[in-house]
């Protein structure tokens, strides 16, 4: 997979401590999108699934592991990559959330057995392009034409009391480059990731 960030605790991106897993390479390239540093593959960035998941296994050896956020970059572009993955994290969490540039149609419509795999592990999708001119700080979306699908139904209770009392926020993490800027960002800004 090409992986660019790994964070523990994110809190902004769904319900809990969550394990946030930003992918690298994406070909929708949004206009004003928060993470054109995304857009392109690098090589430093591949890691193998089973090196992931060790990654992955060691924060949860040592934290309590909510749920996973998964965003990009596409995700969906490293769709039977991301479709092992799961397999083996769904023992961690169940409440896996995956970001996608694509609507839940057009995934569909794919027919691809990997992408089939993924919504079927998938607790709750957010789907569609971001639009900038539809920044209006809609909860978890980027943009009001984003839909929140929760694809697991065991979760949905979970999902509505999040939905009808979490507010956006930000969060920031200091990495050796410096710092990152996790969450819905309003519009306009730039340097931020999602």
């Amino acid at each position: 997979m090409n992986i660019a960030r790994i964070l523990w605790p994110v809190k902004v991106l769904g319900p809990g401590n969550r394990i946030g897993i930003w992918v690298s390479g994406c070909g929708r390239r949004c206009p004003f999108c928060s993470n054109p540093e995304l857009w392109h593959r690098k090589k430093e960035y591949e890691i193998s699934v089973s090196q992931l998941r060790e990654v992955i296994s060691r924060i949860a050896a040592e934290h309590r592991v909510d749920g996973f956020t998964f965003s990009g970059g596409e995700p969906m572009d490293q769709a039977e990559e991301l479709a092992e993955l799961l397999s083996g994290i769904s023992s961690i969490s169940g409440d896996i959330l995956i970001y996608s540039g694509y609507t839940l149609a057009q995934l569909k419509e794919k027919n691809d057995p990997a992408v089939n795999s993924v919504l079927k592990q998938v607790a709750v999708l957010i789907d569609g392009e971001y639009r900038d001119e539809e920044n209006n700080n809609v909860l978890l979306r980027g943009s009001a034409n984003q839909k929140i699908h929760i694809l697991n139904e065991q979760l949905r209770r979970k999902y509505d009391e999040y939905l009808s009392s979490a507010v956006n926020q930000i969060q920031n993490f200091t990495v050796s480059g410096g710092i990152i800027s996790v969450g819905i960002h309003h519009r306009g800004f730039s340097g931020g990731t999602l």
